[in-house]
């Protein structure tokens, strides 16, 4: 699908980063049975990953708790008046529960008015970009004047349950122990951005548009609970072909490159900067080498931030806005991959 937007801009955007830090190192230490049975050798999974570090929520942290603090967050630097949220999108892969709508928790917080249309958004890493498309068809059609989209992710569970299986299945090999690594990278935060038409009263950054991508033939390739399905008390596993969902996953960013080229008019020079999904530094390496794309226009996060889920590349967006990285007059390329696989690219000037 090719979207192209004349009346949607970005009136501000808010995060909140987990207080906690785990390091590879610290995985590496608390796997030590793992590595010494297979002989790993330490410092791998810095090294195969780039990753240094990612962040942890305090013990208890629900996704609507980190997704109201950025919500806040937003609310105070948008001049929007609140009774103008016509629709509110959680997208985090994480949720409360199964039933209702996480979002109804974040609406009720943020004091968000009754006639906003509330619900949830799954699809993987790449929430919050389809959220972000969702509200500005909105507000480009003219339903609703302005929309918040929030995301709040804990990848604590998913981390501990893979070490906690890891250590207890003595059959793994080194072959075998492959598709764990890559819930290791998967780290935390909270992002929110409140999108608006033309009678905002903020700053004017113009939501461009761009292109999707869907070749769900490769839905197999990263799961989870795949065999468990969602019941109580049930431990998160992810099984990930890593390696092949990497080399499926770039294939289709190249197809979807083209066509977000061709709605905006952009070509591999326009961008004053680049942020794209955090997954590690070679995943991020065959992208920007696949796109063509100068690797000094990329904004880096993941070494301190690990895979943050659906608030991986916002948040790398709105790091670098909120670090000084963005200029009046910058065009800016956000390039999402989800598994699924889906792909959505993004373009923003500022």
């Amino acid at each position: 699908m090719d979207i192209v937007y004349n009346n949607v801009f970005i009136e501000s955007a808010g995060y909140e980063i987990p207080p906690d830090t785990l390091s590879s190192e610290d995985i590496e230490k608390m796997l030590a049975p793992v590595y010494q049975r297979l002989n790993l050798p330490e410092g791998r999974l810095e090294m195969m990953t780039g990753i240094r570090e990612r962040r942890m929520w305090k013990r208890g942290t629900k996704p609507s708790d980190a997704a109201i603090l950025a919500g806040r967050k937003a609310l105070e630097k948008s001049s929007i008046d609140t009774g103008d949220i016509g629709c509110l999108l959680m997208c985090s892969v994480c949720r409360d529960f199964l039933e209702p709508a996480t979002a109804t928790v974040v609406h009720n917080a943020l004091e968000l008015p009754e006639n906003c249309l509330v619900f949830d958004i799954s699809n993987a890493c790449l929430g919050i970009l389809t959220g972000m498309v969702v509200v500005a068809n909105m507000i480009e059609s003219g339903q609703i004047k302005a929309g918040m989209i929030v995301a709040g992710e804990n990848g604590r569970s998913l981390i501990e349950s893979t070490i906690a299986h890891m250590n207890a299945n003595l059959g793994l090999t080194r072959r075998t122990v492959k598709p764990y690594f890559s819930s290791l990278t998967i780290g935390s935060g909270s992002v929110a951005f409140i999108l608006c038409g033309e009678n905002g009263r903020g700053p004017k950054h113009r939501f461009v548009g761009g292109a999707t991508l869907a070749v769900t033939k490769y839905n197999n390739l990263c799961r989870g609970n795949e065999d468990k399905g969602m019941g109580d008390n049930l431990d998160t596993l992810m099984n990930t072909d890593s390696e092949l969902l990497m080399q499926k996953g770039v294939e289709v960013a190249a197809s979807t490159w083209k066509k977000f080229k061709d709605a905006t008019g952009w070509n591999e020079e326009t961008p004053d900067l680049i942020c794209t999904h955090q997954v590690g530094k070679a995943h991020k390496k065959l992208l920007l080498e696949t796109l063509n794309l100068p690797s000094e226009k990329d904004y880096e996060t993941v070494q301190e931030m690990g895979n943050a889920g659906s608030v991986s590349c916002p948040l790398t967006f709105a790091l670098a806005a909120d670090r000084g990285l963005v200029k009046d007059g910058n065009r800016i390329a956000l390039l999402g991959i989800g598994s699924g696989i889906n792909c959505t690219m993004l373009g923003v000037e500022w």
